[in-house]
């Protein structure tokens, strides 16, 4: 364990001195700016946008046209217009590896863009040439099948090279991409997908997933039955060489075709960029619908880009030539956020299927058999690693210098688990441990890494460049270092969505956009996320605000409760919800416990006793209830929420997005002889 409010690392000076970020504050500093260190830099970033996003077009983009000036301010934060005379393609750039350090090539046609490896331990490399070559016969086909700019490609596919693709190619033409993971069940890919009306649908054929195969052909049918604006199915063989799709092709008048067979008679076609707006829409990404039918946000190509290779290049420090991997699957922000990987020179490598199949060593194994030099994960999965007992370190982890965490907040104590049972096995510069934070609402972060200062237990490191992030108390003014309250981003940013599918015209704030940050105040968005400044200027994230439990009026961040309870060996998993009556709100604690041991009352003493002695006695449950299992949505986070909902006799409005919605009506049983 690390002294106290001593960092974890503290990062060499050559490799300070080497980063991409020390090259960019050294180039903006050369106009005269007193910009010593990253608190200078951010705070040019944010009261002078206009000079920070030119600079960092000229840094990332240099081959690209900016047209003219960064931000044409507005009346509002959603009425600013970014680059308004720009026009880029993003495929382009991704395929190109367009933006490298200035002096150095980008990547050539012979090295590799994608790596794909799964579960069965079937392994491809994709070059740049090949895949240019991909890009460009499914380009050809999607034209081919009436494709046009703006309209929709939605692909129900896992993390594979053959989605990358279709995604790519249907940028080229300016054509909408929308994905789901094929775990998704029917009725949840509908409430998405029968939104936005797409006119041809990628789908598997199935999935694997610790160790067993999922055959989705039947479901493929029913949601291709509910999308009558199809025009062409497309299935792509995962599971098996020759999938059945006579089912499919009896649900839908639209024509179906496997992948090769569609995309054959295209072969060779030259690939071409359609040049489009830095506001042309490039993702249509959802909400977790946990409250309700998912909210549709559609993330303009520009914004979403840029800020990508920001958060790659400058707050993560990746480089040319890297081998990258986060953990995802397709329905979750971080898959987008990998896709753009291949910008900045590295190949990204994709993993498919269960990391911890068929031991808690798999992922570890990936970096030492890919010579990863980033790794990003869940919050969850470094834990769950932790309790696993296994030791990442117990054998050297090649030239991995970043791990990135996100998805929930990352506790102390795992980040001085990483620190002494990771970093080890890393090389003599040492570990950066950067956990980041942001959301499927921007495609980016909000707050994120610093390869160029300290990493302290339990923070993010810092606000990310061009972003004025702040927590404001309840009336509204900035919260000192220490006090809780609600993360906030008072200025414009360039990934601001361009609004939500069917909530007016897209460049303008429907209602439905401004209630979702805009309506606690009217001006500044908020991001729903309960968060405190420390005295290293980091931030700590203390879960969703609108989790946040108000037993005698006294708000507490349900994250805060986790990083007590997590730390008892015998609980692997943990959910706090407030139990309404008596016009008061009760905490009640439900534990998914190890193997073999059952809830006492010794457990249950101890559990209160760290928390109390952790947190405060305001903290500390009134009920602490065992359970089998704890409801989550398909990325894998567990929903307070709808757990809330359930026992306290409101309507789950979707648990058509939750991956195990049984679980609901165990724990309502479980609680009900307790009100």
């Amino acid at each position: 364990m690390s002294a106290p409010d001593a960092p974890l690392w503290v990062p060499p000076t050559t490799r300070v001195r080497n980063s991409q970020l020390e090259a960019f504050r050294t180039r903006a500093a050369a106009a005269g700016r007193p910009l010593e260190d990253y608190v200078d830099l951010h705070r040019w970033s944010v009261e002078e946008p206009e000079a920070f996003w030119s600079a960092l077009w000229q840094f990332s983009l240099p081959d690209v046209d900016a047209g003219g000036p960064a931000l044409v301010p507005g009346d509002h934060m959603t009425a600013a217009t970014w680059f308004p005379g720009a026009r880029l393609n993003v495929a382009e750039v991704i395929l190109r590896g367009a933006s490298v350090p200035e002096g150095e090539p980008v990547p050539g046609a012979d090295e590799p863009m994608f790596v794909s490896v799964d579960e069965r331990d079937r392994r491809r490399v994709v070059t740049r040439a090949e895949a240019r070559e991909a890009v460009g016969a499914l380009a050809a086909a999607l034209r081919a099948s009436g494709v046009q700019q703006g309209d929709r490609v939605a692909a129900w596919m896992p993390n594979t090279v053959e989605t990358a693709l279709v995604m790519l190619a249907a940028a080229s033409i300016g054509a909408v991409f929308s994905s789901c993971s094929p775990d998704f069940g029917s009725s949840g890919v509908l409430d998405r997908f029968g939104q936005i009306e797409p006119v041809v649908l990628v789908a598997a054929d199935g999935y694997t997933y610790g160790g067993k195969a999922f055959d989705r052909t039947d479901e493929v049918a029913t949601i291709v039955a509910g999308l009558p604006t199809l025009r062409r199915v497309v299935v792509v063989p995962h599971l098996v060489d020759r999938p059945d799709t006579s089912a499919v092709t009896s649900a839908t008048s639209a024509e179906v075709t496997e992948l090769e067979e569609w995309v054959a008679p295209h072969r060779g076609t030259a690939l071409e960029f359609e040049q489009l707006p830095f506001d042309h829409p490039w993702y249509v990404l959802f909400s977790s619908g946990t409250t309700g039918v998912p909210k549709c946000i559609v993330h303009r190509a520009g914004g979403v880009l840029l800020q990508h290779l920001k958060e790659h290049r400058l707050q993560l420090d990746l480089r040319r030539g890297d081998r990258v991997a986060y953990f995802t699957t397709c329905g979750w922000m971080m898959w987008n956020w990998l896709m753009s990987v291949p910008a900045s020179g590295a190949t990204a490598v994709l993993y498919e299927g269960n990391p911890f199949h068929p031991g808690p060593e798999r992922l570890w194994d990936l970096v030492r058999a890919e010579e990863l030099h980033f790794l990003g994960v869940s919050a969850k999965y470094l834990d769950a690693v932790r309790k696993s007992g296994y030791e990442p370190a117990s054998a050297p982890l090649g030239p991995l210098r970043t791990v990135a965490s996100t998805g929930s907040p990352l506790a102390p104590e795992t980040f001085e688990w990483v620190m002494a049972h990771v970093a080890p096995a890393t090389g003599e510069d040492g570990l950066h441990l950067a956990s980041i934070s942001g959301g499927t609402d921007l495609c980016a972060c909000f707050v994120c890494g610093d390869p160029t200062s300290p990493v302290f237990s339990g923070e993010i490191q810092r606000p990310a460049l061009g972003m004025a992030v702040d927590v404001l108390d309840e009336q509204g003014r900035t919260s000192p270092p220490g006090e809780r309250g609600e993360l906030v981003c008072t200025a414009p940013f360039p990934s601001m969505p361009l609004g939500f599918w069917g909530d007016g015209p897209l460049g303008t704030a429907g209602p439905r956009y401004l209630a979702a940050y805009f309506d606690r105040y009217a001006e500044v968005w908020a991001q729903g996320d309960f968060a405190t400044w420390t005295e290293h200027g980091g931030i700590v994230i203390h879960g969703r605000s609108d989790t946040t439990l108000n037993p005698g009026g006294v708000r507490i961040g349900t994250a805060e409760i986790y990083r007590q309870v997590e730390q008892i060996p015998e609980v692997l998993e943990s959910l706090v919800f407030g139990l309404e009556g008596d016009g008061d709100v009760r905490i009640v604690l439900l534990v998914r416990l190890a193997d073999g041991v059952t809830l006492d009352d010794d457990l249950i003493a101890r559990i209160r006793t760290r928390v109390r002695e952790g947190c405060t006695p305001r903290h500390v449950p009134s009920l602490v209830l065992q359970v089998d299992d704890l409801p989550r949505t398909r990325s894998g986070k567990l929903v307070e929420l709808a757990v809330g909902d359930k026992v306290n006799g409101r309507e789950v409005r979707n648990t058509s997005a939750l991956a195990n919605p049984e679980a609901l009506d165990d724990i309502a049983a479980v609680v009900a002889p307790h009100r």
